[in-house]
């Protein structure tokens, strides 16, 4: 092996002279700032299965959006691996592999990301988890892990109860905030502790709660932030034990921040979020994008995302619903959703960006009622991406589509080329 320097930056060859290159260091060398401005949209989970007992019709097929229609005429699509093949990703990966930022490098526990997006500041050392109220059956056992999706006001609720009678487990802090549903945020303050650890979840109804245990065994800090785990679960249980349906709780994401570059360093755009879910919220923070507050619906994001134009380079607009209802398995949810999404998509369009990008994090099919492997559809659209001449934007029209089938962090360069970020590559 040898190595050459290009720009600053060091490229290493084999020896049959076939260059390995590192492509981030590349991709930075040739971007050139335009003005342009870049929208991606993302519908959560809206990959799905053509199953029969669905009439061999994805939601996506079976829905009638006019507006994705008409904007498929005049763009190129394709499907794209979230993660690695066969690998389902957490909302997470999915959405840092959207962003760019290789999901298996940037590895980022799902409580920082849910801590940052409730705007919890997080100090160096803070240990933070993603945690769900859930429904235990008298001997432990799981039976719902969402509680019913109880709704916010409970959630507060809960939390308060915890908050009153647990700030502190020996010397470390208890930070306790509500999110939305069902959902809150645990974070841990003070010295020695360490993440990731395990989930305190069985990812699945008709098993108990398991003990968190350190991913790496050598580490004194995580063996300390599992200790404190396990005794936060024995002070917190018996307080909300007589509450219906929300008599437990489950944690996972269990890790402290991690360093990752920023978003408009990496990319020469200026970036903001138009989210509604902390969650998506938190993801975008951590890469630098300034999220917007207020708006709730997709509507009113659309309308944001006009009047903020010309303030941003880069637009992350995050609609949930495609999985909250592809988790589910409701079908006819989901297919709803999309046509709800395709009923406010002119708002966008009357200011159409230089180059727009409509897809999922990853696919939620109703059939699995959960994430999985499975390729998203996605839709790029600008003056070059070309037409395929497809009819419609569904899974099936995507398989035949120009882009292929590429991994999900090379959206945010196509996106860019298609922008004409990119100088020539070579003489």
């Amino acid at each position: 092996m040898g190595a050459v320097a290009i720009g600053g930056h060091f490229f290493s060859y084999s020896n049959n002279w076939k260059a390995i290159m590192n492509l981030d260091a590349l991709y930075s060398e040739l971007t050139l700032k335009t003005g342009s401005k870049l929208v991606l949209v993302v519908l959560d989970g809206l990959g799905d299965l053509a199953t029969r007992g669905q009439g061999y019709l994805t939601p996506l097929e079976a829905a009638a959006p006019p507006n994705l229609d008409a904007l498929s005429k005049d763009s190129a699509q394709g499907r794209m691996i979230p993660l690695a093949p066969g690998l389902t990703p957490g909302s997470g990966p999915g959405h840092l592999g959207l962003f760019g930022y290789d999901p298996l490098e940037f590895q980022v526990g799902r409580g920082v990301i849910e801590a940052l997006g409730l705007g919890m500041e997080l100090k160096p050392g803070d240990v933070c988890a993603r945690a769900n109220f859930a429904t235990l059956d008298p001997k432990g056992i799981v039976t719902d892990r969402r509680a019913g999706r109880i709704p916010s006001e409970t959630c507060e609720k809960l939390c308060a109860m915890l908050t009153a009678k647990v700030k502190k487990i020996g010397e470390t802090q208890v930070l306790i905030k509500a999110g939305k549903e069902h959902r809150f945020v645990v974070v841990f303050r003070g010295k020695g502790l360490e993440g990731p650890l395990t989930d305190a979840d069985p990812n699945r109804e008709g098993l108990p709660i398991p003990a968190v245990r350190p991913k790496d065994l050598k580490s004194a800090g995580q063996k300390k932030m599992a200790k404190v785990i396990s005794d936060f679960y024995r002070q917190a249980l018996p307080i909300i034990a007589k509450e219906k349906p929300a008599n437990g709780f489950l944690m996972r994401g269990i890790a402290h921040q991690p360093h990752i570059p920023l978003f408009e360093e990496r990319y020469l755009l200026k970036p903001t979020a138009l989210a509604v879910y902390p969650m998506y919220k938190g993801l975008a923070q951590l890469v630098g994008m300034k999220k917007i507050e207020g708006p709730q619906t997709i509507k009113d994001q659309f309308e944001r995302y006009a009047a903020e134009y010309d303030n941003f380079d880069f637009f992350f607009i995050h609609f949930k619903y495609t999985d909250k209802f592809g988790e589910d398995g409701n079908f006819v949810a989901k297919k709803k959703a999309i046509e709800e999404f395709d009923a406010a998509l002119p708002i966008l369009l009357r200011k159409c960006p230089t180059v727009l990008a409509i897809t999922g994090d990853h696919s939620t099919p109703c059939a699995l009622k959960g994430h999985s492997w499975h390729p998203q559809p996605v839709l790029l659209h600008s003056s070059y991406s070309g037409s395929d001449k497809l009819e419609r934007f569904t899974e099936t029209g995507a398989n035949s589509g120009s882009l292929g089938v590429f991994e999900a962090k090379y959206l945010i360069r196509l996106m860019q080329a298609n922008a004409r970020m990119f100088d020539k590559f070579g003489a």
